[in-house]
């Protein structure tokens, strides 16, 4: 897929999040249901579309360290440490977020995924705000792997997809590693 195509694409996604819809994408990791991060009737959507607890939160996706300071109060030292030497898309959790809907920030917390090496990272930078990210599939369902295997009530509910070759094969197909830092720079892993 060229260039041109996937400006194409990018505008159509950021259109669609624009107007306060989800989206339906590939991320570092998995395929991904996403919105703007800041719109509180597109993330409730998602809940609706993945019958999900709003107890389970959503996690965010930027693509530069450093905007996270627009998002957390206080960075531990370890984390910008862990984001430049992980390889492995890392999830970590970061304890008083700010500039985000209290729908996003469960127990004081929200979880923050830098997308180092991905096409999404396009996306990210020409809408210059975060994203939500959470698995495309229903609660309780097995997590798709793959295009193909994303439920069809989830592509019916969505407002726009990425074509299935977006990505060309750079996601792992599997979910991120989570990490919780606290402001002591205690660390938990949460899933590996």
């Amino acid at each position: 897929m060229n260039n041109i195509d996937r400006r194409k694409i990018i505008k159509q996604a950021i259109i669609t999040l624009n107007k306060g819809g989800v989206i339906l994408y590939p991320t570092d990791t998995i395929w991904g249901i996403g919105c703007d991060a800041n719109n509180t009737s597109a993330i409730n959507k998602i809940y609706k579309i993945k019958n999900r607890d709003k107890n389970k939160p959503l996690i965010i996706l930027i693509n530069d360290k450093n905007l996270l300071v627009n998002y957390v109060k206080s960075i531990p030292k370890v984390a910008e440490k862990m984001i430049d030497m992980h390889q492995m898309p890392t999830t970590i959790i970061y304890d008083d977020p700010i500039n985000l809907p209290s729908i996003l920030t469960h127990n004081n917390s929200i979880g923050v995924r830098v997308i180092k090496d991905h096409p999404i990272n396009m996306l990210l930078n020409e809408f210059k705000k975060p994203i939500t990210s959470t698995s495309a599939n229903i609660t309780s369902h097995k997590m798709p792997l793959s295009f193909q295997a994303i439920d069809r009530n989830i592509k019916n509910q969505v407002d726009y997809i990425f074509p299935e070759n977006f990505s060309e094969s750079k996601s792992t197909n599997k979910s991120s590693r989570i990490i919780k830092i606290n402001q002591s720079a205690n660390i938990e892993i949460i899933r590996d």
